[in-house]
């Protein structure tokens, strides 16, 4: 098991049977990179042991206060941090901790395991419930199928949200028994005990309590004040660090507070891009950089990309379709030449309404009173007279969708805007007896559920609640943290500090989502610091031109393989397969987000040896 996760801590390993329990670890040393903070680790007592993945970025206040209690420490490390909190304060204690984490704690006092998970779902971790009354867990699935006992056998249930959404959720996994831990969760694991997780954050209180500012401007200043704390905290580094630069707002933020923080030409900033210029921002970080006059570094990538699938597949974990994964693996690849840490700006769209899919929600509430017989004649027109581009989030892209959507209520219309296959689209691709097994588990059920969480809120608020619950955690987050470790690379998000996320879900609605400004006051929090030129620009996304290169090169390399393969014949219609094909050349149709899904949920079944079936 230690063996599979080398990428994610290259620097030391360990292994340590406590009584029932072996914990076995890989570390990526950040904080005291002396061999006394090597893991597992124990306290002084060698009652308490624990292994850990992340960082706990209070843990110099937690320490403090801990040693005026009397706690004893033997290194200068956060993991240390987190087993005399535990002591303290028992399980509670996670409420206390401000950071990304995933890790299980041995008390050899209580015979008992603690397995938790940071608030947001930063840091993974997979856990399987053996038939005799063990666990075995792990950071990733495939340390965990080192264990023979975990079966490879697929979760049907799972396979439908992959082709709905092109990642599975939280509370499902791609193999059958195996579960993820939910995001501001913990389980406690002791004989004889009942093992069911327990959330100790609810962010959909703070949606519920919204705040009242005196004007826009104190809102702004202090979320700009919060921000600078988050950024400060997240410079604590005995290694290299850098950050992530693409010119947008997020990232500009982040550099803006980091030159508050520290001499400009401290800060390494790296930069990644394409040679198709509609998915390339290497212009505007470089203006960014300039401007702040950081150490920056960048480059076009030209990756070999029927090369590079396949190990991307291995390193998702489960299958993974968002194409943005690619070039994040790659500016990681870069970014690991150079440091160890990367700031990135990850939250900062789901905070505070980044997406054009919160403007397509607008105008759907405020389009509700327009005859279906308008939309579907105005869908009609747009697949004989406007040309399908190929380019990223274009035009006609956007507008099929949204008139695609428009006639559902308002929470299948955003679940809508994020789908890859549609039910009606699934029933054709898949065959009878497969369609008959998973057409009752609709993955928009698990969206609902969410929704309902926040039903008294405003309709903008309810989308971007979902989207921090399902989204953020199962794509965004998994596509970082996985493109990242495997280069042995730390990504730390700021704007994902859960103070941040608390403010921004108690923002009125008009100041996140403005007319139609988007991130209006996160915008405002930085008019002193950015240039009109960087507040106003249009979001660009850090996509890759599948598209584009499902016309060229991936087409002969690929094509065999999303028919099904071998081991997909028995799943997939092949003639509806071949007909997306056939419009995607001709360009009748964009399928490109569609055999993206496919290829790469046939390259998953390879790396994983599991059989569509």
């Amino acid at each position: 098991m230690n063996q599979k996760l080398i990428h994610r801590g290259p620097d030391s390993s360990g292994v340590t049977t406590c009584g029932p329990l072996t914990l076995g670890h890989r570390r990526l040393a950040i904080i005291d990179l002396s061999p006394a903070g090597n893991q597992p680790l124990s306290d002084h007592t060698g009652q308490f042991w624990i292994v850990f993945n992340g960082e706990i970025y209070n843990f110099l206040e937690l320490r403090r206060e801990l040693t005026a209690l009397g706690a004893r420490f033997r290194t200068r490390t956060d993991t240390e941090v987190i087993l005399e909190a535990y002591k303290q304060w028992g399980d509670g204690f996670v409420t206390r901790l401000n950071g990304m984490f995933a890790f299980g704690l041995w008390d050899n006092t209580q015979r008992r395991l603690l397995l938790a998970r940071d608030r947001l779902g930063k840091k993974p971790l997979y856990y399987y419930l053996l038939p005799d009354g063990g666990v075995v867990f792990a950071s990733e699935l495939k340390a965990l199928l080192e264990d023979p006992a975990v079966p490879r056998q697929l979760n049907l249930e799972a396979v439908n949200q992959y082709l709905s959404l092109s990642y599975t959720l939280t509370e499902q996994c791609i193999l059958q028994g195996v579960r993820k831990l939910p995001a501001a969760h913990y389980l406690a694991l002791a004989q004889g005990r009942p093992a069911s997780p327990i959330q100790y954050w609810n962010l959909a209180s703070h949606f519920q309590a919204k705040r009242q500012f005196r004007n826009e401007a104190e809102a702004a200043d202090e979320l700009r004040a919060l921000i600078d704390d988050a950024v400060r905290l997240r410079l604590i580094s005995d290694v290299p660090l850098g950050l992530f630069l693409s010119g947008g707002i997020d990232s500009s933020t982040l550099a803006a507070a980091m030159h508050a923080n520290r001499p400009p030409e401290t800060i390494k900033s790296f930069s990644a891009g394409f040679q198709e210029k509609s998915y390339s921002e290497l212009e505007q970080a470089r203006e960014v950089a300039e401007l702040l006059k950081l150490d920056h570094r960048d480059q076009v990538v030209l990756p070999d990309i029927a090369r590079l699938l396949p190990k991307i597949a291995w390193h998702a974990d489960e299958p993974f379709a968002d194409t943005s994964i690619i070039p994040t693996y790659l500016l990681a690849e870069f970014c690991r030449r150079s440091v160890t840490v990367c700031l990135s700006g990850d939250g900062g769209d789901e905070l505070f309404a980044g997406y054009e899919t919160y403007v397509a929600d607008k105008l759907h509430h405020l389009s509700r009173w327009v005859p279906g017989w308008v939309t579907r004649g105005l869908l009609g027109a747009t697949g004989r007279f406007l040309p399908v581009s190929h380019d990223k989030v274009s035009f006609d892209y956007k507008l099929r969708q949204f008139l695609s959507g428009q006639a559902f209520d308002a929470a299948r219309a955003h679940y809508h805007w994020r789908t890859i296959f549609s039910e009606a689209e699934k029933q054709q691709l898949l065959l009878p007896d497969v369609w008959a097994q998973v057409r009752n588990a609709e993955p928009f059920s698990a969206f609902a559920r969410f929704q309902q969480q926040v039903a008294a809120c405003h309709y903008l608020d309810q989308a971007m609640y979902v989207d921090i619950k399902t989204w953020l955690v199962d794509d965004i987050l998994v596509k970082v943290d996985r493109a990242t470790m495997a280069h042995g690379l730390e990504a730390r998000a700021p704007l994902l500090d859960y103070r941040i996320v608390e403010f921004a879900a108690a923002l009125p609605v008009n100041l996140k989502l403005k007319g139609w400004q988007k991130k209006y006051l996160l915008k405002q929090s930085q008019r002193e610091r950015l240039p009109r030129t960087v507040l106003q620009r249009k979001k660009r996304g850090f996509n890759a031109p599948i598209s584009h290169w499902l016309n060229s090169a991936l087409r002969d390399h690929f094509y065999d393989l999303s028919m099904g393969g071998q081991c997909g014949k028995s799943f997939f219609n092949q003639a509806q397969i071949k007909a997306m094909w056939a419009e995607h050349d001709n360009k009748i149709s964009d399928h490109g987000l569609k055999l993206f899904n496919l290829i790469n949920l046939q390259l998953w079944c390879q790396q994983y040896r599991v059989a569509l079936a």
